[in-house]
């Protein structure tokens, strides 16, 4: 099934969902894989090192540092990965209330990771804004 890439009906349908759970960016060595069995929800090889995103706890565990505690969000429509449009009209939406967001594409849908201070509020914001961004 492929994905939908109409940007109003991306936002009309995005639904974003906040999942449990609090989530850390940690960097360790680009060739160290054995970092990948505390099965971190995303990983991405850098020149300078393997970008985790993992549970915090799991984290702490690990002994890993890290930088601000995150909470994920994600939009359970399924988005085009060349869908054009929806990563800009979340940014927006978020930034118009002062909220930092790093997106993650995967295949299916789109994950925004907020301060986890500011989940609740970029809820809120989602909701308020699809409407005036559609």
């Amino acid at each position: 099934m492929s994905g939908i890439t109409d940007l109003k009906t991306l936002l009309r349908e995005m639904r974003p969902d906040l999942r449990p759970g609090d989530y850390v960016y940690c960097s360790v060595p680009a060739d160290a894989d054995e970092w990948l069995s505390l099965k971190p929800l995303g990983f991405f090889r850098e020149d300078e090192g393997l970008t985790l995103i993992v549970e915090k706890a799991d984290a702490d565990k690990a002994g890993l540092t890290y930088g601000p505690v995150m909470r994920c969000i994600t939009l359970t429509v399924h988005s085009a990965l060349e869908a054009v449009g929806l990563t800009a009209a979340v940014a927006v939406a978020l930034t118009r209330h002062g909220i930092s967001a790093n997106v993650v594409a995967a295949y299916h849908h789109d994950h925004i990771f907020v301060p986890a201070d500011d989940a609740e509020r970029a809820l809120v914001a989602l909701a308020e804004a699809t409407p005036v961004l559609t």
